[in-house]
């Protein structure tokens, strides 16, 4: 007999929305942060290397997570817009 999973739905769903939130959150702070070094024009290396590995993680992410299946594909990716809405949140209140 096999021992039973007590939340494996529970945890096929949640788990990829909460990869997708936390890639999503070091993508856009990765974001803010190059564009901070391209106002401050203080080299291009850094925004250059920061637009490439944020780029290359989020791809890589998101083509490993899609080889699982598409329901985790969605839930990875509204994981990361849903990343995207509470940064935008957080940068026009510190406005």
């Amino acid at each position: 007999m096999k021992p039973a999973i007590p939340f494996g739905p529970v945890v096929l769903f949640v788990v990829p929305l909460l990869a997708g939130f936390g890639v999503g959150l070091l993508y856009f702070a990765a974001l803010h942060r190059t564009v901070k070094r391209f106002m401050v024009r203080d080299g291009w290396l850094e925004p250059v290397a920061l637009t490439v590995g944020r780029f290359g993680v989020a791809v890589a992410v998101l083509t490993f997570v899609a080889r699982t299946g598409v329901t985790a594909l969605l839930l990875t990716f509204l994981g990361f817009l849903l990343a995207r809405t509470v940064t935008l949140y957080r940068s026009r209140s510190a406005a």
